[in-house]
């Protein structure tokens, strides 16, 4: 059994202990997303019927997701250990169990308790659209299977043969981090609000809702997703060099440098460049006059801290440790870019 590299006497107290493992810098990047889809259905509403639980849907979803990703922490910080990629040389932010402040156990048990509670919430909003979902039991069961597929390791993927697996490792960190943390935790809120309208319309008119509102949270996901998307580039650029020798085959170690670089300003730029199509789409436009709804541009006031974070990123920019403050960072520009999107559309009329 491996163990602790870092002096006991250096452990914080136990609440700082499971407050750093959970890596609250970057929680954001699981509720800002469930904001706007809120956010879009509260727009949507002025006009159409009005979901008395919409609320409640929002709040049980962004506990759901946020359950999800601390359980995806604090499994990594379990299985990085484990398999090696958490070592001495660690430049990143501390991790609990690297240090020695948590057993591997203690982790894993955390991740598992988690993993438990976003489930329960998942059954729960499955109950509340009044039919078992087929989308939204495929959301629960496959969140909580990525959040310990991501890093993977033996518990408990080992116990059922699967223990190899891991997202991380094989270099689609980056792919599901978008569809997690981007599509599916924007897309979802509007999906049950519009089941939960089938249930109460006719068949016409749900197929306006399915079109309308659904595909525009589909849209309005992509920035989003943009944004969530960069908080791991930024932690894969950082590791990328002790990654490699531990055979965590990120994207940053499948490609190099350049690439990554190139990647993370690639996103944060694209998501102020989908600013402009989102602006024209005609629900989103509200009673606005003329080609485009100007206050969903209220993001672009989040682009000042979005070009520090870039600078940052740019050729010859920081590295190794020099870009910890980076990873929250850009959690912050997601943040604030969704805070702005959803005031955007509260503004609307």
């Amino acid at each position: 059994m491996k163990t602790s590299i870092a002096a006991k006497s250096d452990r914080p107290s136990t609440l700082k202990v499971w407050v750093l493992a959970s890596r609250p810098h970057t929680l954001t990047a699981s509720i800002a997303p469930v904001v706007v889809g809120w956010a879009l259905v509260q727009h949507y509403s002025k006009n159409h019927p009005i979901d008395q639980n919409l609320s409640l849907i929002s709040f049980l979803f962004a506990a759901f997701a946020c359950f999800i990703q601390l359980a995806t922490n604090l499994h990594n910080d379990y299985a990085d250990f484990i398999k090696g990629a958490d070592t001495d040389k660690r430049v990143g932010q501390a991790r609990a169990t690297q240090k020695g402040w948590l057993t591997p156990f203690q982790t894993a048990a955390g991740s598992t308790l988690c993993i438990a509670i976003a489930t329960c919430i998942g059954i729960r909003l499955t109950c509340m659209m009044g039919r078992w979902d087929a989308y939204m039991i495929f959301v629960t069961i496959t969140s909580a299977f990525n959040a310990v597929c991501y890093t993977g390791g033996p518990f408990p993927l080992g116990y059922i043969g699967l223990g190899h697996l891991s997202i991380g490792y094989s270099g689609l960190g980056d792919v599901f981090v978008f569809l997690y943390f981007g599509l599916v935790a924007t897309v979802t809120v509007p999906y049950i609000y519009i089941v939960r309208m089938i249930l109460n319309e006719d068949a016409g008119v749900a197929d306006v809702f399915r079109h309308e509102l659904f595909m525009t949270s589909l849209i309005v996901a992509l920035p989003v997703g943009f944004l969530a998307t960069g908080i791991i580039v930024v932690n894969n650029l950082r590791d990328r060099l002790t990654d490699i020798h531990v055979g965590k085959n990120t994207l940053a170690v499948k490609f190099g440098e350049a690439f990554t670089r190139i990647e993370y300003l690639v996103l944060v730029l694209g998501s102020y460049i989908m600013l402009l199509p989102l602006a024209q789409i005609p629900i989103l436009k509200g009673e606005t006059i003329g080609d485009a709804n100007y206050l969903l541009y209220l993001p672009l006031l989040s682009f000042p801290k979005a070009r520090g974070d870039m600078k940052a990123m740019w050729f010859k920019g920081k590295d190794g440790a020099a870009l910890n403050p980076h990873v929250g960072g850009t959690a912050k520009i997601q943040l604030l870019y969704c805070l702005l999107l959803v005031i955007g559309l509260k503004l609307t009329k």
